[in-house]
């Protein structure tokens, strides 16, 4: 099955800006919700913030929170199987 993964998100101004999403994840014990997202013009840049069963986006501003989601990135990153699957893309 194929879905979009795009997603557009507006600033402050309402600006809209679209992304191409990676993967999410649910910290259980936390209660929280994370995406993982790519602007397309900096493929380099991967932005991760939580978001709500709305879909309200939010900034990640604990350190501890933060760290916590960089290791999720980085375990993302190095997965083998992950990357098989960026190779038959």
């Amino acid at each position: 099955m194929e879905f979009d993964k795009r997603i557009k998100v507006y600033d402050d101004q309402g600006n809209e800006k679209e992304f191409e999403m990676l993967f999410t994840y649910e910290h259980e014990e936390r209660g929280h919700k994370y995406v993982f997202f790519v602007d397309s013009s900096k493929d380099d840049e991967i932005i991760c913030m939580r978001y709500d069963d709305d879909g309200n986006l939010f900034e990640i501003e604990d350190d501890d929170e933060y760290n916590e989601m960089d290791e999720v990135l980085q375990a993302y990153l190095e997965d083998p199987t992950i990357q098989e699957l960026k190779k038959g893309n």
